[in-house]
């Protein structure tokens, strides 16, 4: 399955991180802008000072404004943008986009209104006949573009579309594995989210090393069983898009969900935090959308629960950690095996 050109849709981090990767390897490569002003600045500056300063553009990474110029011809769609775009870019790719074109979901997150996975809402929005791959996996972007080792997954249920996507992507620094557990692959990604709010809360409160190990372990159950209630396979949950992913953005000043738990646990409103950041924390919407998907497959999700109180509800942080240290004990599996 030869791919000549790729558009990555959307000038996040991570989407421009992903568009560097793909030019590196001289295939010819569009980064699509929303805005034209942005657009411009980005072709004359060859970077994106703004969300990825110093990853100097390759000379096989053209910047455009112009959705059909972007997917023309195009071999490969990547789209990462904010999940709650996500539905609205599908639509302004639709009528550019052609059949054989494989779409790879870059999204970790869910849509807030329905729980839908990124990977269901491009069935809805694009042709039945577009392969379809998603990407997730412990990827700073920050780390990736400074060329640090790292290790993604590309899933799929077409081998062929995950085995080519994933050679395009495969260097030295940045090892790609499939996976044809496409559900679980998205919900471990989107998932995590939770948990790192709450991990940040836990440093910034200074509850120990012993808290916060129990605290992601238990999250990591929560993650399986609404994944395993919702089609995924367990063991996905233990590999580079659970576990890895976990680790990573639990741990990482670099990651936006835990600065956001950080900075709750300080007590700044959330409105406040979320302003300061400038950029999407997907684990604020996603609470809600996990929260609602949880309750219609009568999954028990505690530590999302306190989240939401926390976010929503205007629940002081260490109140909840007590909420949640006085439940009433279970087996450690109960739900997961």
């Amino acid at each position: 399955m030869g791919i000549e050109k790729a558009a990555v849709i959307g000038t996040t981090a991570w989407g421009t991180t992903l568009a560097v990767l793909l030019a590196r390897r001289g295939l010819p490569t569009w980064l699509w802008s929303r805005k034209e002003q942005e657009a411009e600045r980005l072709r004359r500056d060859r970077e994106n000072a703004a969300r990825q300063p110093g990853l100097a553009f390759p000379p096989a990474l053209a910047v455009t404004h112009d959705m059909a110029e972007a997917l023309a011809d195009t071999g490969l769609a990547v789209i990462a943008v904010p999940s709650a775009t996500m539905r609205d870019n599908l639509r302004w790719m639709r009528p550019h986009l052609e059949p054989q074109t494989i779409m790879l979901s870059a999204v970790k997150g869910l849509e807030a209104d329905t729980g839908k996975r990124m990977s269901e809402l491009i069935e809805e929005e694009l042709p039945s006949a577009t392969p379809l791959c998603v990407l997730s996996g412990p990827n700073l972007s920050r780390e990736i573009a400074r060329g640090l080792p790292a290790a993604t997954i590309i899933a799929s249920r077409d081998l062929g579309a995950a085995e080519a996507v994933r050679d395009l992507f495969m260097s030295p620094t940045f090892r790609v594995y499939t996976h044809d557990d496409v559900a679980g692959v998205e919900l471990a990604g989107a998932l995590k989210n939770i948990v790192a709010i709450g991990a940040g809360m836990c440093d910034e409160l200074g509850y120990g090393d012993n808290a916060k190990a129990g605290f992601l372990t238990r999250g990591l159950a929560e993650i399986a069983r609404l994944g395993v209630a919702a089609g995924a396979k367990p063991l996905t949950f233990i590999g580079l898009a659970g576990v890895g992913d976990l680790m990573a953005t639990c741990y990482s000043a670099l990651s936006r969900n835990h600065t956001v738990g950080v900075e709750l646990a300080k007590g700044r409103p959330l409105a406040e935090v979320l302003a300061s950041l400038q950029q999407t924390a997907e684990g604020v919407t996603t609470t809600v959308a996990a929260r609602n998907l949880a309750r219609r497959l009568n999954v028990e999700m505690p530590i999302t629960e306190q989240i939401y109180r926390v976010l929503f509800e205007g629940l002081d942080p260490r109140r909840g950690v007590a909420e949640l240290m006085g439940r009433a004990p279970k087996h450690e599996l109960h739900g997961v095996g």
